[in-house]
């Protein structure tokens, strides 16, 4: 196992953009860079043992340019949805960006994913990785409190990509980090998800409302489209919904912060399946609806409608607004700590 760093990119707010490179034996490769802490590339075997990149999204460049997709960033401060940009902590009211019509998205005009983050290769008896880390100053995109964000992705020797998120704060505040991969296991260039097997560990769902804010109801998936409990193309159930899915399921736990499955995708063209291990209670599922051929992705590929599928652990939109949800309030006295493992395999 191996990492390579290359730092021939560009200096951005006097910080050099990095792209570093994990290898496995098995055929395995990730390339993250820490413009964003995005995970560019991740390629894996196939039942043959041919290997694709499994993440659909920009190369290096168009990251750094213009990555309004979002496309296998870290987004924070607060991932996802805050409904009308303002949430409330002891009494004080808080104002947000509006960067997704009149809600605040993905942690606003700056978020973690317009940012260079401080980077260091490691190695130790678990694989190979990179940590990078950020601080977020009090006020930053509105929010309260000097966060202090590490974000580690490693290449387990049994050949898992974790994903480790650990953040600390010296004022009251809230957070909610996740990756935000576009993931197709037939390989980015390949054709759409729609006939890729699809499961969710989810009993129940978090309706929302036309601007996409859950409604406060967990409510069952039982003889409804977002009932993904058993592997079925993708295409079965977005057939059944009249716009897309945009939706954050309640992955099943026996407790809190119990690493569970969350969701896996199959494809029966080429064997791979990716399965999404988690500690977060949430994961949100996006169908990639709006790529329409004018995303040009890496190898100049041309993204249509569903190429990929954003699978992404977390914890519910608008918690701050919705007491009845698993808390995203971050105190002095305590630590932020999930972790997210993509396991791979093939059938």
């Amino acid at each position: 196992m191996q990492v390579t760093v290359n730092s021939g990119h560009r200096i951005i707010d006097n910080k050099p953009v990095y792209l570093y490179e994990l290898t496995h034996p098995n055929g395995c490769k990730a390339e993250i860079t820490n413009f964003g802490a995005t995970l560019v590339s991740l390629e894996t075997p196939d039942r043959d043992g041919q290997i694709a990149d499994v993440i659909v999204g920009y190369p290096l460049e168009q990251i750094i340019e213009n990555n309004e997709s979002f496309f296998g960033c870290i987004a924070g401060r607060y991932a996802n949805r805050i409904a009308a940009g303002k949430f409330s902590l002891d009494g004080t009211e808080y104002t947000l960006a509006t960067n997704d019509k009149t809600n605040h998205l993905h942690g606003g005009l700056k978020g973690f994913d317009k940012v260079v983050w401080d980077s260091k290769s490691f190695k130790n008896d678990e694989g190979v990785g990179v940590e990078l880390n950020y601080l977020s100053p009090d006020g930053e995109e509105g929010y309260p409190g000097n966060l202090a964000v590490t974000v580690a992705y490693t290449f387990t020797k049994t050949g898992d990509l974790k994903i480790q998120y650990h953040a600390t704060t010296d004022k009251k505040t809230v957070v909610n980090l996740t990756n935000h991969s576009y993931l197709n296991a037939g390989g980015h260039a390949a054709r759409n998800t729609l006939d890729q097997e699809i499961m969710i560990n989810a009993d129940r769902y978090t309706p929302v409302d036309e601007g996409l804010i859950p409604t406060g109801e967990l409510a069952s998936v039982q003889d409804t489209p977002f009932d993904l409990r058993r592997p079925a193309p993708v295409g079965n159930n977005i057939n059944k919904i009249d716009v897309h899915f945009d939706h954050n399921f309640v992955i099943n736990k026996g407790k809190i912060g119990e690493m569970t499955l969350a969701a896996s995708l199959y494809d029966p063209v080429t064997g791979r399946v990716i399965e999404i291990h988690t500690t977060q209670p949430g994961i949100q599922l996006y169908s990639g609806n709006h790529f329409k051929g004018e995303h040009i992705g890496k190898n100049s590929v041309k993204y249509y409608k569903h190429q990929g599928l954003a699978l992404e652990t977390q914890h519910f939109p608008d918690s701050p607004n919705q007491p009845d949800f698993p808390s995203t309030v971050l105190i002095p006295s305590e630590t932020y700590d999930e972790t997210t493992f993509y396991k791979f395999s093939t059938r």
